[in-house]
C-alpha cells in the first residue's frame, strides 16, 4: 500500500459533514478498514461511498467497520454494508470501586510485545486478533493511554489491559489473559488497576465492547459494574 494511504491512517479523511478515518485491517493487504472519527456529525452515505473508492482505487477487495452504534452504521448501511458481527457495549459511571485482587502488575515494555501478542492470539478468533499495529492503534486511538501487564507467579506476562481517555469519556481498549490463568483474578486486577486510573484523571463513565459469544468476559465486566446499553455496536462489512 502507498504511502499516502499510510498517512490517511494517522490524520483522518474529511468528507462533507462528517470525518472517517481509513487504512488496512490490522495489516491485511485485502482487507480495508473503515472508522468515524471525532465527535461531528456521523459520516453520510456519500461520504461512505467515497471512502469506499478510495480504498477499492488502491486495491482492496473488502471493507470493514469500527464497531459503531446504530446511529453512526446508519451511513453504512445505506451505502451497502451488512452486519458482520454484533457487540455489546457495557457502561459504568466511575463512583466507588470494587477492591482488587492482589496481583502483580507494571506498565507494559517493548520488550512485552512479543508475549502480549501471543496472549492475544490465544485469546481471541482471527478476525479479531491484534499484530504489532493493533497494539500501536489502540494506544494512540484516545490522547491518552495506560498499556499495563499481569504478571503470572513464575514472574512471566500473563495478561495485558490497554485503557484511553478522551476529555471525561474513558475506554477498556482491550483485555486479554493467557489461557490456564482465567478465573485467578488478573483480569479483575487489570480492569480494576484500569478504572482506578481513569478516575484519578478525571474520567466520569468508561465504556466497553465484547462480543456477544464471550460470556467470560461479559460476566467478568457485569460482576465488576458494567451494564449493557441498548442497542449495542455492530461491526459492518462490504464486498467493494
Amino acid at each position: 500500500m502507498g504511502s499516502g494511504l499510510d498517512r490517511v491512517v494517522t490524520s483522518g479523511v474529511r468528507w462533507g459533514g462528517g470525518r472517517i478515518r481509513l487504512g488496512p485491517w490490522r495489516g491485511d493487504e485485502h482487507i480495508g478498514y473503515l472508522a468515524p472519527v471525532g465527535d461531528g456529525p456521523a459520516p453520510g452515505v456519500l461520504d461512505v461511498r467515497s471512502a469506499c473508492d478510495r480504498l477499492a482505487r488502491t486495491g482492496y477487495t473488502e471493507v470493514v467497520t469500527a464497531a459503531i452504534g446504530p446511529q453512526e452504521a446508519h451511513g453504512f448501511l445505506l451505502a451497502g454494508f451488512e452486519v458482520h458481527e454484533r457487540l455489546h457495549l457495557l457502561e459504568r459511571a466511575l463512583g466507588d470501586l470494587p477492591e482488587a485482587p492482589d496481583a502483580s502488575l507494571r506498565r507494559a515494555r517493548r520488550r512485552d510485545r512479543p508475549r502480549v501478542l501471543e496472549i492475544d492470539t490465544a485469546a481471541f478468533s482471527g478476525f479479531w486478533r491484534l499484530d504489532d499495529a493493533g497494539i500501536d492503534e489502540a494506544l494512540t486511538a484516545t490522547p491518552a493511554s495506560r498499556f499495563r501487564v499481569g504478571l503470572e507467579p513464575g514472574g512471566g506476562v500473563g495478561g495485558y489491559a490497554i485503557c484511553g481517555r478522551a476529555g471525561r469519556r474513558g475506554f477498556l481498549q482491550r483485555l486479554a489473559v493467557a489461557p490456564g490463568l482465567e478465573g485467578r483474578g488478573l483480569g479483575r486486577a487489570l480492569v480494576l488497576d484500569g478504572l482506578g486510573w481513569l478516575r484519578r484523571r478525571g474520567v466520569e463513565r468508561v465504556v466497553v465492547n465484547t462480543q456477544e459469544a464471550n460470556e467470560r468476559a461479559l460476566r467478568l465486566y457485569e460482576r465488576l459494574g458494567f451494564r449493557r446499553q441498548a442497542g449495542g455496536l455492530a461491526v459492518l462489512k462490504k464486498t467493494l
